[in-house]
């Protein structure tokens, strides 16, 4: 069950202080999970880096999420495909979410493996620094089947952002040093085709909407991956957002 009672508001005070004043990554990481405990969320990650065009892999990042599942999701680089990343890339927002929010081929496979984790449902919190740190916070649980999830986790927003804000104010000083890697140039159709992929068209689609063939435009993406350095399309379009080659409608605001 998702809640804090005035037992647990009194504990969330002393591990906050425990958060802010933690000498090691280790010792915050636990203060910070048990944080995400009171309120009913038994799993917890913590992700940022010195800047949003740096790397994804190169974060800082603390989580409890089940080492099998963390290391899926580091070998097969899941957070270019993750819609959580893709959303806290382009808004400063909370967002709510459950199954729905996982739609193509790759994220329903990497959602349902997930769910065997109990990793079903939860709260996303975007982390941008004045300084320009970009990272995440994530409260994930399993919830019964029967339960107004959403209802209740709209209702601890408010108190989870304070424990966002808390964890970035604290957890920055272990972020790594911000590097800034040099965007590829994309020429005019690249960045046209891109786009395109962004908001889910196949390359039959951008082939009758920009008026080339379909080999042309399989093309195009092969040479975006390659200045990027990625293997799939998502990936390209999750390095695009992160570098501000390309800049998403956020649906949420």
């Amino acid at each position: 069950m998702l809640h804090i009672n005035s037992a647990g508001l009194a504990m969330m005070t002393v591990e906050l202080d425990e958060l802010m004043h933690s000498d090691t990554a280790s010792s915050w990481g636990e203060a910070l999970f048990s944080l995400g405990r009171h309120y009913g969320f038994e799993k917890v990650l913590f992700a940022m880096s010195g800047s949003r065009h740096a790397r994804l892999e190169h974060a800082f990042f603390q989580t409890n999420f089940p080492r099998q599942w963390r290391d899926r999701y580091e070998a097969e680089r899941l957070a270019y495909v993750d819609p959580l990343v893709s959303h806290c890339l382009s808004s400063t927002l909370p967002l709510v979410w459950q199954g729905e929010l996982f739609r193509s081929a790759a994220q329903r496979a990497m959602y349902e493996d997930g769910c065997s984790f109990g990793i079903r449902a939860g709260a996303t919190f975007p982390i941008h620094g004045p300084n320009g740190e970009f990272g995440m916070l994530s409260f994930a649980c399993d919830p019964a089947p029967e339960r107004p999830f959403m209802k209740e986790v709209a209702a601890l927003l408010p108190e989870l952002a304070l424990v966002r804000d808390h964890a970035f104010a604290s957890g920055v000083r272990f972020c790594p040093p911000a590097t800034h890697e040099a965007a590829p140039r994309l020429t005019p159709r690249e960045l046209e085709v891109l786009n395109w992929v962004m908001v889910g068209k196949s390359s039959w689609e951008i082939s009758k909407i920009t008026g080339c063939s379909e080999a042309t435009v399989n093309f195009h993406m092969g040479n975006i991956r390659q200045k990027f350095n990625v293997n799939t399309r998502q990936q390209a379009v999750v390095r695009a957002i992160s570098l501000g080659l390309i800049t998403p409608e956020d649906h949420h605001r």
